[in-house]
């Protein structure tokens, strides 16, 4: 269990990296979070990926979560005459409701929302945005645009659109089946694509009840307005840059990352950069420069997460690309830099006595030799405070609860161990010295402090620290009832 490095990788699924072999083999390269993506394959696919990745995390001991990432609305315009059209710059074309196969002058686009939301000058992006068009005037159940950069249209190309909110759910009926099937099936995080507005979060967390952690992805530009909103309302946030530098000028998407996760890191929730982080990984055994410093400045930034996706899901060199994402990790957090820039971007947090104790706890642990932060926790909340902190030494997260255990895979720094229910603080330093000495985090001679909340079991309690011995013999000496 001792941990190599505090940046998390979450790696995607598919048909390259299914098999039992495939997955531990993952697993072993350093994946903490294997990512079911539910806009392919079927319920049956995701439910043996499962089995095998509880498979796996049985046999080698220690927790591994499960992030579900729902579709969401994608939009898509119908079908052509040919399969294909091309269309040219300044030419006219039309979007409209009538399912006729389409020519270079109309299509079908099956989405009358898109068309109650238009207005004369909205744009609408086709193909990840390698083609734009300019609505003139639009109606009902029409919009006749000019194109500004023209191309081939083809069947169900996506469509777009980056300056109108849709007055879509962002729970189509596939989402909800798959959003349900996730549920019972056990996963730990479920991802929302598309989100536009705090209430889609809201949403899946009714739907959800509880039994999985709500994370937001952040690829829209109404999502970015109203990021403040949904992040006080989602557990986690995504900044997933495909959609977003489709929606947004690609100059914009650096910028808006580094706030993005800054925020996340203030508000102490788990915050994952993704999409195309090594692409070229799908073909080639080892990454470009620009991607390696792409990675290597997510990690420099604090990002709890980075993300695997078409790399693993169906590249070549699946191994390779998280092997390669954990050097990359550990290295960049062997730089002296990296913990002079966490340092300069840490926000002190002290509102409440757990803002307060998690605070106190960095502190001594980096003004004394102090080799890990415990933490008891059953909601996972306590440890994320602490991993907001950035300590300089390992974060031990201890609870009775698998399902909380899981989820804190996600989160910067955090190594999260098993333990039984406890109703004595003294029984708490103790189960927390053996899981320092048992991880080799720590040795018998060696101190921990401990943070806990009393009583014991109920969340959001953290009320209490104390600087340990990992000798158990010292702790019963020593430490009161």
């Amino acid at each position: 269990m001792t941990p190599s490095r505090n940046t998390k990788i979450v790696a995607t699924l598919g048909p390259a990296s299914s098999t039992y072999e495939m997955i531990k083999t993952l697993a072993e390269a350093g994946a903490d979070v294997f990512r079911l993506n539910m806009s392919h394959g079927n319920h049956d696919d995701h439910r043996e990926r499962h089995a095998t990745i509880r498979r796996v995390e049985e046999e080698l001991g220690r927790p591994i979560a499960i992030l579900a990432d729902l579709q969401g609305p994608k939009l898509r315009c119908g079908t052509f005459v040919a399969e294909a059209a091309d269309i040219e710059d300044g030419q006219d074309f039309r979007f409209d409701l009538d399912k006729t196969p389409g020519d270079s002058h109309r299509v079908c686009l099956p989405h009358k929302e898109i068309f109650e939301a238009l207005e004369p000058g909205s744009t609408l992006l086709v193909n990840d945005g390698k083609m734009r068009l300019k609505v003139k005037d639009c109606g009902a159940d029409y919009a006749n645009c000019e194109v500004i950069v023209g191309g081939t249209i083809s069947d169900r190309k996506g469509v777009n659109v980056p300056d109108v909110v849709l007055p879509l759910a962002a729970l189509s009926p596939k989402d909800r089946d798959d959003l349900e099937f996730a549920c019972e099936l056990g996963v730990d995080w479920l991802a929302l694509s598309f989100v536009q507005r705090p209430a889609d979060v809201e949403e899946a967390r009714a739907l959800a009840k509880g039994r999985a952690a709500v994370l937001a992805k952040i690829e829209k530009p109404a999502a970015v307005r109203a990021f403040d909103d949904i992040l006080a309302v989602c557990d986690a946030i995504m900044v997933a840059r495909g959609d977003l530098g489709v929606e947004l000028p690609v100059q914009n998407v650096p910028p808006i990352q580094k706030r993005l996760v800054h925020a996340c890191r203030r508000a102490g929730k788990p915050v994952i950069v993704a999409t195309q982080m090594m692409e070229s990984m799908i073909e080639s055994p080892v990454p470009t420069r620009a991607e390696v410093s792409d990675v290597a400045n997510a990690i420099y930034e604090g990002a709890d997460a980075v993300m695997l996706s078409a790399e693993s899901a169906a590249g070549n060199y699946p191994r390779e690309a998280v092997a390669t994402m954990a050097k990359i990790a550990h290295e960049v957090e062997s730089d002296p830099t990296y913990r002079q820039v966490l340092n300069n971007s840490r926000y002190v947090e002290r509102r409440t006595i757990a803002d307060g104790i998690v605070s106190a706890a960095r502190e001594i642990a980096e003004a004394t030799d102090i080799k890990a932060i415990a933490c008891f926790t059953q909601s996972g909340t306590t440890a994320s405070l602490v991993a907001r902190e950035r300590p300089e030494v390992p974060i031990i997260a201890l609870t009775p609860l698998v399902g909380t255990a899981r989820r804190l895979c996600l989160t910067w720094a955090v190594q999260s161990y098993m333990t039984a229910k406890v109703d004595r603080f003294k029984m708490a330093v103790v189960a927390a010295a053996k899981a320092a000495r048992d991880s080799g985090i720590a040795g018998e001679d060696d101190q921990i402090v401990v943070t806990a909340g009393v009583p014991f079991n109920v969340p959001g309690t953290t009320n209490i620290l104390r600087v340990a011995p990992c000798a158990e013999r010292l702790i019963f000496a020593t430490d009161p009832e």
